[in-house]
């Protein structure tokens, strides 16, 4: 758009402000309502959540604790990279992992070239996209999450919520204390792009594989259900 085009625009947009007082704009902006939420793929958001990861071309696995936690890590490194080695980071809840316990070998900091898988934690799923929610600051480095060839999240499974609304609920508290972070994430899946030719091809602005450990007492057929509701 060119800067000629831009002004008449917000000339316009100017003119059709002009003498409109403060409350009769929020009486505007109030009869649009809230948009509905999408649905849910399924009334039990553990296998909501999973269904839409699923959907979304990431991989999912379950552990019932921390020692099962690290084995998943350590088994999705062996099979993608035939290595235990990775850079996690800083997070507490990383830091207390008894990661000899699944032969991995974690660096803890941010990621560097060369390092092709980056380890980090999740704070919330978000059940309608099927979103990992992450909050970047030094404990969180913002590289871990988008250069990584292989970006592996850990989610606690009492920590997945039903909506995005739900979501900004919970941030709150976490925007109004001194140390707010820097930046909030929401990744949904690997990164894909279709800018070439319309071909989808996974990775080429971001990891090429997204893989989320979720902790916690969840069945096993949840993860069976959330497999069929998503056709993988």
């Amino acid at each position: 758009m060119s800067s000629e085009s831009r002004s008449r625009i917000m000339a316009r947009v100017r003119g059709a402000s002009a003498g409109s007082k403060g409350v009769d704009i929020e009486r505007e902006l109030a009869s649009f309502g809230t948009a509905p939420t999408a649905p849910l793929l399924h009334e039990n958001l553990a296998v909501a959540f999973m269904a839409r990861l699923l959907k979304n071309q990431a991989t999912v696995a379950l552990a019932a604790d921390r020692t099962a936690a690290v084995k998943a890590v350590g088994q999705y490194l062996y099979e993608h990279h035939r290595s235990h080695r990775l850079v996690a980071s800083n997070a507490p809840q990383l830091a207390a992992m008894p990661w000899r316990d699944g032969g991995v070998l974690p660096r803890f900091g941010e990621l560097e070239p060369g390092e092709p898988v980056a380890l980090g934690y999740g704070r919330w799923g978000v059940a309608e996209t099927g979103a990992v929610v992450t909050l970047t600051g030094k404990q969180n480095p913002a590289p871990n999450s988008f250069l990584p060839e292989q970006h592996v999240l850990l989610l606690d499974a009492g920590n997945i919520i039903p909506d995005l609304d739900a979501l900004w609920k919970e941030l709150s508290p976490e925007l109004e204390q001194g140390t707010r972070p820097r930046g909030i994430n929401c990744i949904a899946g690997p990164s894909s792009t279709a800018d070439v030719e319309a071909t989808l091809v996974y990775g080429a602005h971001g990891p090429r594989g997204l893989h989320i450990v979720v902790m916690g007492d969840i069945p096993e057929d949840s993860l069976q259900e959330a497999q069929r509701l998503a056709g993988a």
